[in-house]
């Protein structure tokens, strides 16, 4: 019998290669203690994102390369995660009961955007993550719909200054549709709209959120330069059709983004085929490949790509999103892989973060 090396082990195990996300395993966890003894291999794997429904075939897939090496030793994997803090490029102070904030955003309106937020929202959360959603689109909010929220539910408030987040199927979520009537028209200029957003999103009292998500207003305005300058946002990612006008300011999303330094994790291509709901038959109205394309010019990652699909929107209207109301079916799933994809490569980012060297520069004058 081969006598075992942890350090053999954990090489092994690091860089093993994660079918679902692609990324090794150094890059979306690490791997904690290792025990050995004459027979017996144990060893504990804590991955970095919520991917709860991948863990046996985790388990299964590293137990397999363990056990391989040393045929001899019954292998004991132990998958977990623990999902870090991400922290702002912009060194900006965290926001308390929060460890991640994602910005989904879009270059103009009509993409899907805010039902690609909720569902993919609901979606981490059934993966086994905590999540709360922050609707930004002071103007046209949409959330409390989404969610199934009653009309005219008011949040809670605490201190006389907080403001305690609605839940909606397990989501938190603030909006300015809950403090005011549902016909009334926000008839603002830009800064109060700014103002309004910075108080949604300090004023309430989030619980402990693995990921906040930000649906942000279509366009690259006030509110997008606010949570750029004032938000300690992780990252973003962009939706978009494969329309080519739609993919025009999805360039424009992508490149204010970079501006301030927010790193962009990909590109959600949504409405990519029509399905016919009486015989299934697919057709890309809106055109095809725009959002590979667009992923590929500015080296970021194609996350999924979301059909147009008569269920998705009737689902969503109802306040019950296909995620919750239909998890078996294939957009659920669609939507499972994409938030997966997404929170890996967030966790790809706190590690590659965590062992940069920084740059010093020596100026003479």
């Amino acid at each position: 019998m081969t006598a075992a090396n942890a350090e053999q082990i954990r090489a092994a195990i690091e860089a093993w290669i994660d079918p679902d996300t692609g990324l090794a395993l150094a890059d979306i966890g690490r791997v904690g203690p290792i025990e050995i003894d004459d027979t017996r291999i144990r060893v504990v794997v804590e991955l970095g994102f919520a991917c709860a429904s991948q863990h046996s075939r985790l388990h299964d897939g590293l137990n397999e390369t363990v056990s391989e090496m040393y045929a001899g030793h019954t292998v004991e994997i132990q998958v977990c995660q623990q999902i870090q803090a991400h922290p702002s490029p912009k060194k900006l102070p965290g926001l308390e009961g929060v460890r991640n904030i994602i910005a989904i955003a879009s270059g103009k309106g009509g993409v899907g955007k805010s039902t690609t937020t909720v569902n993919l929202a609901l979606a981490l959360a059934a993966e086994g993550a905590r999540v709360g959603i922050l609707d930004a689109d002071i103007y046209g909010p949409s959330q409390g719909m989404m969610l199934g929220i009653p009309e005219g539910q008011r949040p809670e408030t605490a201190e006389e200054k907080y403001f305690r987040p609605i839940v909606g199927h397990g989501i938190q979520s603030m909006s300015m549709s809950y403090l005011v009537d549902e016909n009334t028209p926000m008839v603002w200029r830009g800064p109060m709209v700014s103002g309004a957003m910075q108080q949604l999103l300090n004023q309430t009292l989030w619980q402990d959120l693995d990921y906040l998500l930000i649906d942000m207003p279509p366009g690259t305005g006030d509110i997008q330069l606010t949570l750029a300058q004032r938000v300690p946002v992780s990252a973003a990612v962009i939706v978009t059709t494969p329309q080519d006008i739609a993919l025009l300011d999805a360039r424009k999303g992508i490149e204010m983004f970079r501006k301030v330094d927010i790193p962009v994790l990909g590109i959600v291509e949504n409405m990519s085929v029509h399905i016919c709901s009486q015989c299934g038959h697919e057709e890309a109205l809106f055109g095809a490949g725009g959002g590979a394309r667009i992923a590929q010019q500015y080296e970021t990652e194609l996350l999924g790509q979301l059909p147009l699909a008569l269920a998705i929107r009737e689902q969503t209207d109802a306040g019950k999103p296909t995620v919750v109301a239909d998890p078996e079916s294939g957009h659920a799933q669609r939507y499972r892989e994409i938030a997966r994809s997404m929170g890996a490569r967030l966790a790809k980012k706190l590690t590659t973060a965590g062992n940069s060297i920084p740059t010093i520069q020596v100026n003479s004058d």
